[in-house]
């Protein structure tokens, strides 16, 4: 499990409440990789981080950072929930092998 000593990447110019949408977006990609989480659950969210993050680029960026600083990747999460039937997905990552 990780140490959780890192910050969240987030945009100085988003309200509250668009920070707290795509903090949970990590943390669900966090979940993903920890603990396993439920596929809605993560579909749920990314669709709400898509508002505040609506451009690809932006996206893949603060993607990037996240997995620099934490060592989960966003991108490889929201594929296993687009493109899996389970109902919960549980991430095998660096940090867990």
């Amino acid at each position: 499990m990780n140490s959780q000593n890192y910050s969240y990447p987030l945009d100085p110019s988003w309200t509250t409440k668009e920070m707290e949408q795509v903090i949970a977006m990590f943390r669900a990609v966090e979940d993903a990789y920890e603990v396993g989480i439920d596929r809605s659950k993560i579909l749920d969210c990314y669709r709400t981080f898509k508002q505040v993050v609506p451009s690809k680029a932006e996206e893949k960026q603060l993607g990037r950072e996240f997995e620099k600083s934490s060592g989960y990747v966003l991108y490889q999460v929201v594929k296993a929930a687009q493109e899996s039937s389970d109902k919960k997905i549980k991430m095998v990552g660096r940090e867990n092998d």
